[in-house]
This record gives C-alpha cells, sequence and structure tokens, in this order.
C-alpha cells in the first residue's frame, strides 16, 4: 500500500465492492517450493467476509492452499501514467496512478461437493454482465464432459483476515493541477486514460 494516507481506502463495504466488481487478482503463497502465484476468478461471499475460487489441481499452488495456507491476493484496478506537464507547476515528477485492493487471508479447500455451487456462482456472476445474452450455464454441458472436467478442479476458499485499499489519484495535488493532470489523461486516446480521468473527476469533485 502506498504510504500517503491521501491515497488509504479504510471503507471495507466499498472494498468488497470493489472485489466483486474486478473479480480477478493474482493469488499469492509460500511453498515448499518457494513463493508461488496464480490469477484467480474469484466471487465474493461479503457477508462473511470470504472469497471463493477454484485452480487446476495440477496448479504448483494447490497442494500448499489444499493444506491450508495464509495468502495475498492482489486486484488492480485502473491505472495511468501521469506526466509532470501536466500538472501546470514546476518541480513535479513523472508518476502513476493506480486503484488497488490487497487482501490477506487463510485459504483452505473447499470440498469436492461445493464444486458445482463455486462454478455457478462464477459463472452466473459474470454471465450476467453480459445481459442481454442468455447467461450460459453448466446445463449446456454434457454430463460425461462436464464431471471428467470437475475431476481436474480444486475449489477453495479464503477467509479474508484484512483488506487494504489505495486509491492514488492525485489527492495531495492542488485542485487546479489535478484538473490539468485530468485534462492530459482526456488527451489521449485510450480507455486505461479514459477510465483514469473519470476516477480522478470524481474523487476532485468529492473533495472539492
Amino acid at each position: 500500500m502506498h504510504p500517503n494516507k491521501a491515497f488509504r481506502v479504510d471503507d471495507n463495504a466499498k472494498l468488497l465492492g470493489f472485489l466483486r466488481a474486478r473479480g480477478f487478482g493474482t493469488l499469492s503463497a509460500v511453498t515448499v517450493a518457494g513463493l508461488q502465484g496464480a490469477s484467480v476468478p474469484f466471487v465474493v461471499d461479503a457477508d462473511i467476509n470470504r472469497l471463493r475460487f477454484h485452480l487446476s489441481r495440477g496448479n504448483t499452488l494447490v497442494p500448499t492452499l489444499a493444506s491450508g495456507a495464509d495468502i495475498f491476493l492482489s486486484v488492480m484496478g485502473e491505472d495511468a501514467y501521469i506526466s509532470p506537464d501536466w500538472y501546470g507547476v514546476e518541480n513535479q515528477v513523472p508518476t502513476w496512478n493506480y486503484v488497488t485492493v490487497h487482501v490477506k487471508g487463510h485459504c483452505s479447500a473447499l470440498p469436492d461437493d461445493d464444486l458445482p455451487s463455486v462454478l455457478d456462482d462464477l459463472s452466473a456472476e459474470f454471465e450476467s454482465r453480459l445481459a442481454p445474452k442468455p447467461p450460459w450455464t453448466q446445463t449446456k454441458m454434457d454430463d460425461a464432459i462436464l464431471e471428467r472436467m470437475q475431476q481436474s478442479i480444486q475449489p477453495f476458499a479464503i477467509s479474508i483476515t484484512s483488506l487494504e485499499g489505495t486509491w492514488k489519484l492525485s489527492q495531495n495535488k492542488a485542485i487546479a493541477n489535478i484538473r490539468g493532470a485530468i485534462e492530459g489523461l482526456e488527451g489521449r486516446d485510450d480507455a486505461s486514460s479514459t477510465a483514469m480521468a473519470a476516477l480522478m473527476k470524481q474523487a476532485a469533485g468529492a473533495s472539492s
């Protein structure tokens, strides 16, 4: 997390909402082979402060996680480079604005009987974002093929012990300087810069 307190977000509901909206992150844990990581989609059970996901049983993390392990999950949001020229004042340096949440928790294996519900919840969450497309469900699969595929997957749950959020949106700058950076971002023709400009506008409006 960034050491500047101006960028910190401690609102647990907001952080869980961000995790649900993103639904994808990089999971790390220490194994007998050293530090290992995996990219995982997940669903959020906000009422019990829990995340659920699955991994291929061939993943190097599976033996460690299945026996119970402390984990670190990094979930990134929007990010963009900020040129010091955009602030319109001297003696500024280049920086990077970004939104991220770090999750610390304890991971354990779920019973195999929980796998269908994990898969259902994952597909339901992300298929719902494709509306009005009719959602894909496991019922579209041949039973024998689905069973064979499920045998190669291990479901997991993470009990969250801490959430740390950073919304680094130039809040430590004067409003006029922030507006200059927003204009600079809007002058670029890429989705990341446009999205970051919108977040900075929202943050600046809340603070002005």
